[in-house]
């Protein structure tokens, strides 16, 4: 457990503990300024939870805390620090880094960790990867208590949770948790490109789809014809066989066509492949679907990789149109796990688990109890934000989903900007309500700090320091 840890290695000291901390990270043409450790957070016993932990290059003692949380669920937060915001971006050739000038550390602590049991270098000692939202919320909630005991130098310090995707889920429900123990000093929550709720992300991707010129006007027509009734559109859980085959057809267009499900004006890195395919004696899968999840096509495509994925013995779970093969080779380098102190019981790493990700049990189907709590406390600084070209968590749904939450408008829905190397940009749109605001981050896909950090930082910073948008 976390407490006998803390005894073996602060031996009573009330610092962050030196056997977690990288001395040397190979890649890197100089060594960071700045502190970072890299270690394992045990809960429930027998599930170690791999962190990396990474100090303000401002001011450490006093900045805040932030918990970065990939989704999937099953993939892997180190892929948001070495592709997203990380201070050290992988390269190209999968051996060197290059420091981030976008990099989130520069104001804040960065803690970055590998959850569920089973993603990235987290492992189970029973071997066991079934899990579901409830099991997870509470194993990051206890990983959380876990860090703030080996580092209790920062256990006073604002904390705020954030995370993408199905971070959507991840972070609410943890919040959730995280405000009612008086111990964390939580602050606030910012979501990017969450999975809020299924039926608003299903509902708003076929308008998303359509008035972004891919489905033409007889399939929507159909559309509208067997999946509309007196102006209203069901394309979550609509029963109509005919409204069905049509919606087949946008999830063929969507997924299956070879458009860039993250970001529909980017290419997909290594061109259009198939959902499946072999890498030597390596079986790479290549979805990660959070969309139609009710309709049977999709139950069938589950069930197919399930049958496939079993006859093999290594598995990799590849996003598509994303090219992961350079953060794979850096952290599966012996020297690099060495510099990070990974366990030999964790497995070789990838970017998400399709162990995680097949055996996972979704329990939320969408997250507003969680967000009224948040907001009914009055206290904590709420942002939801999205990449405006993604499709896989697009920002219409996201946007329907803020305004659902019926809260009082405090700012009506304007541009905001920022300030790069070409001098004062529009980064996109925000509306902001009481304690909560709705962002989009103007031509960026589901992965906002890769596609631009320049106006992510910006939009991360005024979160931070409670500036105005």
């Amino acid at each position: 457990m976390c407490i006998l840890l803390l005894a073996l290695v602060l031996l009573g000291s009330d610092a962050a503990p030196q056997a977690d901390e990288v001395l040397y990270l190979p890649g890197l043409g100089k060594q960071a300024a700045f502190k970072h450790y890299s270690g394992y957070l045990t809960v429930g016993d027998h599930k170690h939870l791999h962190y990396w932990f990474v100090e303000s290059q401002q001011n450490p003692s006093k900045d805040p805390v932030v918990l970065w949380l990939n989704g999937g669920p099953g993939c892997s937060s180190v892929d948001g620090l070495l592709t997203e915001h990380g201070p050290f971006l992988i390269q190209e050739d999968g051996v060197s880094l290059e420091y981030n000038p976008y990099s989130w550390n520069k104001i804040s602590n960065m803690l970055y960790l590998e959850s569920p049991a089973g993603v990235g270098f987290s492992y189970s000692d029973d071997k066991n990867y079934v899990t579901n939202d409830t099991e997870v919320s509470m194993n990051n909630y206890l990983a959380l208590k876990c860090f703030f005991k080996l580092f209790p130098e920062y256990s006073s310090n604002e904390l705020f949770l954030t995370g993408e995707s199905y971070g959507g889920i991840y972070i609410p429900t943890l919040a959730e948790r995280v405000m009612e123990d008086e111990e964390l000093n939580l602050q606030g929550v910012a979501v990017g490109n969450g999975m809020s709720s299924y039926e608003l992300n299903d509902n708003s991707l076929v308008y998303f789809a359509y008035y972004h010129g891919l489905l033409g006007n007889q399939l929507w027509a159909n559309l509208q014809t067997f999946c509309c009734s007196e102006g209203t559109c069901d394309f979550y859980n609509n029963h109509n066989v005919n409204c069905s085959s049509h919606l087949a057809e946008v999830q063929t267009i969507v997924y299956r066509s070879g458009l860039n499900i993250y970001n529909l004006y980017a290419p997909c890195p290594g061109g259009i492949g198939q959902g499946v395919g072999l890498d030597g004696n390596l079986l790479v899968v290549r979805d990660l679907g959070n969309s139609f999840t009710r309709h049977p096509w999709t139950l069938l495509w589950n069930q197919k990789l399930r049958g496939v994925s079993s006859l093999y013995k290594k598995v990799r779970l590849e996003p598509p149109c994303t090219n992961s093969t350079p953060a794979t080779l850096y952290l599966n380098n012996p020297y690099v796990r060495a510099a990070l102190h990974i366990s030999p019981s964790a497995l070789a790493w990838v970017s998400c688990s399709l162990e995680v990700n097949l055996n996972y049990g979704r329990q939320y189907k969408e997250v507003s109890k969680q967000y009224l709590k948040l907001l009914g406390a009055l206290k904590y600084r709420v942002l939801v934000y999205n990449g405006d070209v993604d499709m896989a968590c697009n920002f219409m749904g996201d946007e329907w989903f803020v305004e659902s939450l019926h809260q009082k408008v405090e700012v009506q829905r304007r541009p905001w900007t920022y300030q790069d190397l070409e001098g004062l940009q529009v980064g996109g749109f925000v509306k902001e309500f009481s304690n909560i605001a709705f962002l989009t981050v103007k031509g960026s896909g589901h992965m906002v700090p890769t596609d631009k950090p320049a106006a992510a930082y910006a939009m991360f910073s005024r979160f931070i320091m409670r500036q105005p948008y």
